[in-house]
């Protein structure tokens, strides 16, 4: 069966806001944007790269995330990593995951 348009638009909305907590979880070591999509495919947080490079952005002028460039290589890379501001919205963010995971639960219960 072929999904809807629609279904795969309504997926990607409930995604949008995962790949936030999950890009605060997975930078609490440094990383660059590239490798960052690539570790978020492979656990299943699919992003692409004009969704990812704005939202570090927006994350990095927001405080949550710090950056540096790493010149060492051929081709600099700038870093993410999380910052304290960050480690600490990444706790309220998770702790209400699993409320609404929970939630969920009891709603598909009933």
């Amino acid at each position: 069966m072929q999904e809807r348009d629609d279904v795969e638009t309504h997926r990607q909305e409930l995604r949008r806001g995962t790949v936030v907590l999950a890009c605060l979880q997975l930078l609490r070591r440094p990383g660059y944007g590239y490798g960052l999509l690539e570790e978020l495919d492979r656990r299943g947080f699919t992003a692409d790269a004009n969704t990812l490079y704005p939202l570090l952005r927006r994350l990095e002028k927001q405080g949550y995330l710090t950056s540096e460039w790493n010149t060492d290589e051929a081709r600099p890379r700038k870093f993410y990593r999380t910052s304290d501001d960050g480690t600490r919205l990444a706790r309220i963010l998770a702790e209400d995951w699993r409320a609404l995971a929970a939630a969920f639960d009891d709603l598909t219960d009933a």
